[in-house]
């Protein structure tokens, strides 16, 4: 370990290393593709059922079946990594998903689709670990805020941009090209890759493939996303539907976990890493921004369109503030959390990001479109200073062996947490709506109103944790 004194260091912490910033901008056009196709095909439920002539309950399939798989590939991602090295990998995981993507095109029926939306699940499951784990293996150490501002912005537009992007897609072009636009996008990013992304060097001893682990890890996670996906559609916790896969999934992660701790070989997940209070905090806080991120990504289109009576292309477009607001902060989180570190900057991002919601605990069909795209605004900026700043934190002091640990167990909690996020919203505004006799606009603003409030709350909680972040320490980096 070499200690780098920060006077020494100063100038090159000033200027982004010309190498790591070709990488990263590689890395981020190509994530665009998979991020952009799971909210584009949202939009596309509908016109799928129609068209190929399936009800909305199976072509939900089409999404499940895409989410499942990035879960039962995502533990695979950090032995291949090893054994295979990062650059292989990201080239081999974007082949996987330009072919699933040909094949979603060419789908004759809702069974083929299916499948081959799986097959893309698994390149886009490989894919964004991989990218999380090169980016922080090539900096060394160094600049990991700025270098993760640059390759989060992928994540920050695809919610944003996708839902509009489909509906014109699918409303000029038809549902095929949804998938058709992935091939370009994938190609030239698979060009970009094989040109501009440097050899890595593997370790000296392959580390054998944890079969056990795998076996057990995968269809646990796969099982709970599953499971809590469940809760909004059957109403609660209390159904078959929800208590089977998720018991099945807790009993396997409770069996990867005593049998991690006993194996002496090499496991797919490294728990000791959790013996770090801070990595600990940090992974329950990227579950936590899971939960706040992606909840508010359900209730507010659903909130524009219901209560407010807009159609889904007028939704996306009002919801745009947001996206400026996380655009305007977080371009500046990287660079901040490399100065001052991430506890501060989560502490007063979650207040913010709580103020900018709390508007909406209140707002009926009447209050004002401009307050609104005020309110989002805000609710953005502090969005924007949320998930960098505990990503570089989970990093932080992690040797190049462990990234990968790392980057499996912040993908797996921070995808529970989505999943776990818009379920739990979701089942409180169908449970609000149900214990009303009648469904006036009015019934239905409060139920929204219930949810948001929910919304803050959860928001509020996860300062609790990040009190518990690493202090950042000014005078030395570790390389």
């Amino acid at each position: 370990m070499i200690k780098i004194k920060e006077n020494n260091s100063k100038s090159q912490k000033e200027k982004l290393d010309p190498v790591l910033t070709k990488v990263s901008l590689i890395l981020v056009f190509g994530s665009l593709a998979p991020l952009l196709d799971s909210t584009m095909v949202n939009v596309a439920i509908k016109t799928l059922a129609s068209d190929l002539k399936s009800t909305v309950s199976i072509i939900q399939w089409v999404i499940t079946g895409y989410v499942l798989a990035m879960a039962m590939a995502v533990p695979i991602s950090g032995w291949a990594i090893n054994r295979f090295g990062g650059k292989r990998l990201y080239e081999f995981s974007l082949i996987l998903f330009l072919a699933g993507s040909i094949l979603s095109a060419l789908s004759w029926d809702i069974g083929s689709l299916i499948v081959f939306r799986f097959l893309q699940g698994i390149g886009a499951g490989l894919l964004m670990p991989t990218m999380t784990t090169m980016l922080f293996q090539i900096s060394g150490g160094r600049n990991m805020g700025r270098m993760a501002s640059i390759t989060s912005i992928p994540m920050l537009l695809a919610p944003i941009l996708g839902p509009v992007l489909g509906g014109i897609i699918v409303n000029n072009l038809g549902w095929r090209w949804i998938f058709y636009i992935n091939i370009p996008i994938t190609i030239i990013a698979l060009l970009l890759a094989l040109w501009g992304i440097p050899k890595d060097g593997l370790l000296g001893k392959k580390q054998p493939l944890d079969i056990i682990g795998i076996l057990l890890l995968s269809p646990a996670f796969a099982l709970l996303i599953y499971g809590i996906a469940q809760i909004a559609s059957q109403g609660g916790l209390n159904s078959s539907a929800v208590l089977v896969p998720v018991v099945i999934g807790l009993l396997l992660m409770a069996m990867f976990i005593v049998y991690t701790l006993r194996t002496k070989i090499s496991p797919v997940l490294d728990l000791h890493l959790f013996r770090s209070r801070n990595f600990s905090a940090s992974t329950i806080l990227l579950f936590m921004s899971g939960f706040i991120t992606n909840s508010g990504l359900l209730l507010l289109p659903l909130y524009y369109q219901q209560v407010r009576g807009e159609s889904v292309l007028l939704a996306g477009l009002l919801l745009i503030p947001q996206g400026i607001g996380m655009l305007l902060t977080r371009s500046q989180m990287g660079k901040l959390t490399d100065k001052i570190g991430a506890r501060p900057i989560v502490l007063v991002s979650l207040v913010i990001t709580a103020i900018g919601t709390l508007p909406f605990a209140f707002a009926n069909s009447e209050t004002n479109q401009v307050l609104l795209a005020v309110v989002l605004l805000i609710r953005g900026a502090g969005l924007g200073g949320v998930f960098i700043p505990i990503m570089v934190s989970a990093y932080v002091g992690l040797s190049n062996e462990q990234i990968p640990h790392a980057s499996i167990a912040t993908r797996i909690l921070q995808t529970i947490g989505s999943a776990f996020g818009s379920a739990i919203l979701a089942t409180i505004v169908e449970h609000q709506l149900a214990s009303q006799s009648i469904l006036d606009i009015q019934n239905v603003t409060s139920a929204y109103n219930v949810a948001f409030w929910w919304s803050v709350g959860f928001t509020l909680i996860a300062i609790i944790p990040t009190l518990f972040l690493a202090k950042h320490k000014k005078s030395e980096h570790k390389i």
